[in-house]
Parts: structure tokens; sequence; C-alpha cells
């Protein structure tokens, strides 16, 4: 299954839908956002992509709470499947128990991926928006029995071109291969 991922789109439509649209080229079967939305319109788009979603609400989407009822917005921490992947979805790093096949977040704008010895994913897809730095950044993570296969996407917001850095992790036990 692969699973497109992003977090931290603070209202930056445009790049949001950049970056939704390139994991959905590369073959994004189920897209995660990992909170600080921003707008609704961001939900409205991923509302009508051609695969599932997922999203969760991050410490500036308060204007965003009373929809959840309308999307497929949660509160943190989220759990749900996609395939036979437990997935754990937050937007703050304050839940980083191992009670999940793989564990999502946002909020700190870095990309991060850190494949423990307990054999938990931990993913941070960085930030879409590119406050921080010009860079708009998601993940395709491709999973398979044997191995997690990520793929960070950066592109930089006065390029049409994105970047691919591909870093592969065996499960179990819990390494980085080359």
């Amino acid at each position: 299954m692969k699973i497109g991922l992003i977090s931290d789109t603070h209202k930056k439509t445009g790049r949001t839908k950049k970056a939704i649209n390139m994991l959905l080229e590369k073959g994004a079967q189920f897209l995660i956002h990992a909170g600080d939305i921003g707008k609704r319109e961001i939900l409205d788009y991923m509302e009508g992509v051609p695969v599932p979603y997922v999203s969760v609400l991050g410490n500036n989407d308060k204007k965003l709470v009373g929809l959840n009822g309308s999307y497929s917005l949660f509160v943190q921490p989220h759990y749900f499947k996609a395939g036979n992947l437990n997935i754990k979805l937050m937007h703050h790093p304050w839940f980083l128990s191992p009670d999940a096949d793989l564990i999502v977040f946002g909020h700190t704008h870095k990309f991060s991926a850190e494949c423990r010895s307990d054999g938990v994913l931990y993913l941070n897809p960085g930030e879409a928006c590119a406050r921080n730095k010009p860079i708009s950044e998601a993940v395709l993570l491709e999973c398979f029995e044997e191995r997690w296969e990520i793929l960070h996407c950066q592109r930089h917001i006065k390029e049409t071109e994105w970047q691919y850095n591909r870093l592969i992790f065996s499960p179990t036990p819990c390494r980085q291969k080359t």
C-alpha cells in the first residue's frame, strides 16, 4: 500500500494542492494529514480526491473544530487501519508510545523517520507550507511485509520540480537499509 503524508499546511492551499497532486501522481492510495490544516478549503480539496484520507486537528485548527463531523477529521490521537496497517495519527508528538505499526505526527515542521527496535515506524512528513524554510515537503510511504520504503519529497517553492530522497527500513529487526 502507498500512503501519502502531509502536515503543517497552515492555510497554504496552493502548496498543499501541489503536494497532494504529486503524491497522487506517484500512486498514493491513501492520504494522511497530520494537522495544522488551516483552511476548510484544504479539507474540501482532500474530500474531492479519488482516494480515502484521514486528518487530525492541530493546535492552529481552532476554526475547524466543528467540522469533524463533515470531514474525515479527528482529534488526536486518532487510531485507524489502512489495509493491514494499524496507524496512530496525531499533530503533537505527545503520544509516541509504540501502540501501532505506524506513528504519524507533525507540529515540528521537520521531516523525520525513525524505525525503533520495537519495529514501529515513527514518521513526520515535515512542512507542506514552507514556513520555516523555502521548501514544501511531503512523504510517500510504501508498506511491504519485509520493509518500509519512504520517499521524502521536497520542492523549493520557486521551482516546479520535486526532488526525492528514498529511505528504506526493515521493521524486524528495525534497521535502515542502504
